[in-house]
Formats: C-alpha cells, structure tokens, sequence
C-alpha cells in the first residue's frame, strides 16, 4: 500500500500500515488534548512553586505560600484540646451528683463515655454493656462492691485481680479440685444454690435435700456470700439469689464453679486512662444502669 493513500470512507490520509486489510489512519491528535495537557503542566508547575513539593539534601523546598500541614493539625488538635478542657475541667472538679444533675455535662457524658466504653470495656462486657460469659452485666446486676461512684470509679482504677498495688481481689475457692468438699456434697450445694433463685425448682426439690444443701452452703460459702447468698461488698462476692450469673445459671456452669473455682480478671486501668476518662466511664456505668432500671 503506498504512502499517502487516503481512505474512501473518512476521507483521512492512511499511514501506510495495513493488518488482515484494516487500514490505519493518520488521524491527527486532537487539538484539545494538547491544550489540556499544556494546562496541566502549567498547574503543576505553579503548585510546586507556591507549595511544598520537592525534597532536599537537608530538607525540602516550603513553598511560596509557606502552607505546613504539620503546623495546622498541630494548631487543630490544640484547638480541641482547648475545648475539651472546658468541659474536662467540670468533670474533674464537680462531684457526681452535680454532672448528674447537669444535661449539658450528662450529653457529653453519654457521647464521650460511649467512645470510652467501647474502645477499652466492650471487648470484654459487650458493646451494650450487658456481659458476656466470664464478664458481668454492667446496666443491671448487682455491682460486687457496692454502687456507690467513688466504689465504681475505684474498681475501674485499680481492676480485679489487676496488675495495681491496690487491686481488688476476688476469688472463689475451688471446693472440689482441693478437696474441700465431696462430689456427693458439690451436688447438693449445686442444687440448693440453683434452687435459691429458682422457685420452681425450690418447690420440686425434696426439702431434706435443700435443708442439707443449706447446711453445707453455711459451713463453707455463707462466709463470703452472706449468710441470705445476696452476695458481701466487703468481699466482692456475687449476689446468688437473683438472676444474673456472670458464668452462667445453668447446673453445669455452677458446679464447674463450685468445683475448679473462679478468679476472673478485670484490668487495671490506672494509668491507661486519665482520672478525667476514669470519672467518665463511671459516670457512663451509672447512666446506662439508671436508664436500664
């Protein structure tokens, strides 16, 4: 095919290439595509000029403009440092029963202690706050040493069985692997301990049984669980006669306690949060078990 041959159809010189009798135009390139491409250059070259862009041996060239990207997060974490402090300061300061009183302060107090309570408890206590296996309700059961702020705010400092000095420690002692008691008795306080927050069972349940099952829960449990199971605060020990178990209230899960014996762990997070994220998870708790009840 020669040079220069122009195409029937289109109108547009060929090239002179020619594939399986396909043809290739010369078809110029558009003129818009330079005038972009020209455009784009230009814009390049002027964003370098007016802003940091290429690097040096001891630095990198600032631009006209002088714009630094460090130095405006810098100033906007500043910034929000200084308006969290507005309220942070209240909450450090106040007692509990003013920021409770206070819907503004309670506002920041659900929204803050969300964010709180899900990045450092709800792996353990679940997102809503009502427990997993091995981690209790935190919106509706009993709090093991008592629900006042100051008590709950200083479980969350120090932990459970935590790394702290000044930890609370809980334990339940294990009855059967020290053989401490028989399986024959384990069975029996199993059953009277089931039986304390299960009416229907109670009434179907020989009483010699459960008045055995009493005697043997008084020698060896009421000393930590009270002589009424309602669970000691100077102990830590659980309430057993309503209806949350942090283990589980089946027959199974209560004997497995009874008989290998508890020691769960909460950390100790002094130290990892701030006495003002302390105060906040706190006052978090007491919210979510106020609006639960």
């Amino acid at each position: 095919m020669a040079v220069g041959e122009r195409d029937k159809i289109s109108g547009q010189m060929t090239t002179g290439h020619e594939w399986n009798g396909i043809k290739e135009l010369n078809t110029p390139v558009p003129k818009i595509l330079y005038i972009v491409l020209t455009i784009a250059v230009c814009f390049a070259v002027i964003w370098t000029i007016l802003n940091p862009s290429w690097p040096g041996i001891n630095g990198y060239f600032r631009g006209l403009l002088g714009v630094d990207q460090k130095a405006e997060v810098a100033e906007v974490v500043q910034q929000a440092q200084m308006d969290r402090a507005t309220w942070t300061d209240r909450i450090v300061s106040e007692d509990y029963a003013a920021i409770q009183a206070d819907p503004a302060l309670m506002t920041i107090v659900r929204e803050t202690g969300n964010t709180l309570f899900g990045d450092n408890c709800a792996a353990c206590h679940g997102t809503s706050a009502t427990g997993n296996p091995g981690f209790p309700n935190l919106t509706q059961a009993p709090t093991m040493w008592g629900d006042d702020p100051e008590i709950i705010a200083e479980t969350i400092r120090v932990g459970i069985n935590g790394s702290s000095d000044d930890t609370r420690y809980a334990q339940m002692l294990a009855f059967g692997r020290d053989q401490m008691l028989e399986s024959e008795d384990i069975n029996t306080v199993v059953t009277y301990v089931q039986a304390l927050s299960q009416p229907d069972l109670a009434a179907a349940t020989d009483p010699e049984l459960l008045a055995t099952g009493a005697t043997i829960f008084a020698e060896n449990c009421a000393a930590c669980h009270g002589e009424t199971a309602k669970g000691l605060t100077d102990t830590g020990a659980p309430n057993l006669t309503d209806a949350f178990w942090i283990y589980g209230s089946d027959r199974a899960a209560i004997r497995h306690s009874v008989f290998a014996g508890r020691a769960g762990v909460m950390p100790s997070w002094e130290g990892r949060l701030t006495p003002a994220d302390i105060k906040l998870l706190t006052l978090y708790v007491l919210d979510l078990r106020a609006n639960a009840q």
